[in-house]
C-alpha cells in the first residue's frame, strides 16, 4: 500500500492518506494488501473496503451496494459508482461518515442486517 501511494500526486497522496488514517481508526486490525491494482482492507479474512486514484478523481471502494442503499441520505450529493464514492483529489470525506460506512461494511460482513440492536 505504501508503494501504490508513493506513486501518487501530492494531492492524491495526501486525500487518500487521511482516507486510510479515518479507515485505520475502526479497524487498527484489519490487514492491507493490493487487489485488482488498488489497495484494500481485509478484515477477518475478507476484503472489507479500499481505495484508488484515477486522473481526475480518488475513490473510496466501500463494496457493498447493501451499505449505500441504507446510508441513502448521508451519500445524497457524492458522486457514487457501484459500491464506491468519488471525490476531487485534494479534498477529504468526512471522517464520521468514512467510519459510519466501514462499521456497517464490518457488520455485513460478519452477516448482521446492520439494524438496531
Amino acid at each position: 500500500m505504501d508503494g501504490y501511494l508513493a506513486a501518487l500526486p501530492e494531492e492524491s497522496r495526501a486525500s487518500l492518506e487521511r482516507l486510510r488514517t479515518a479507515i485505520r481508526a475502526v479497524v487498527p486490525d484489519a490487514v492491507e494488501a493490493i487487489s485488482y491494482g488498488v489497495p484494500v482492507f481485509k478484515h477477518e479474512g475478507r476484503p472489507l473496503v479500499g481505495f484508488g486514484a484515477a486522473a481526475n478523481h480518488c475513490t473510496f471502494l466501500v463494496m457493498s451496494t447493501g451499505v449505500f442503499a441504507a446510508h441513502a441520505a448521508e451519500l445524497k450529493g457524492y458522486r457514487l459508482g457501484k459500491g464506491s464514492i468519488q471525490f476531487p483529489p485534494g479534498t477529504s470525506l468526512p471522517v464520521a461518515l468514512v467510519r459510519r460506512l466501514v462499521k456497517a461494511r464490518i457488520e455485513e460482513n460478519r452477516g448482521h442486517s446492520g439494524g438496531a440492536a
